[in-house]
């Protein structure tokens, strides 16, 4: 049995460094998404390289990846690159 508590004890550990929170900023990017996210920029931002260049090159997937990521921004379900919980819009 230790080998399965140690490697509960190691799943535990990478999960919780994944929660950890984001030096990215939630109004930050909100803020890129409505402004420039047919560009993009919302996805750069947030530390994802090929799916800003795939979302500028569509336009926002033609406008329907714009509003879902606005929405999912809105309902704060939006992480960054790394898996970390992006920094409120009141939190510094």
């Amino acid at each position: 049995m230790p080998l399965f508590e140690e490697q509960s004890r190691e799943w535990v550990r990478r999960l919780t460094e994944k929660a950890q929170a984001s030096d990215k900023s939630w109004a930050v990017a909100f803020s890129l998404s409505v402004g420039l996210g047919l560009f993009g920029a919302d996805r750069l931002y947030l530390g994802y390289g090929v799916l800003g260049l795939l979302k500028l090159l569509t336009l926002g997937g033609f406008g329907f990846w714009w509003l879902l990521d606005i929405v999912l921004l809105l309902l704060n379900k939006f992480r960054d690159a790394e898996g970390g919980i992006l920094r409120g819009p009141f939190e510094r």
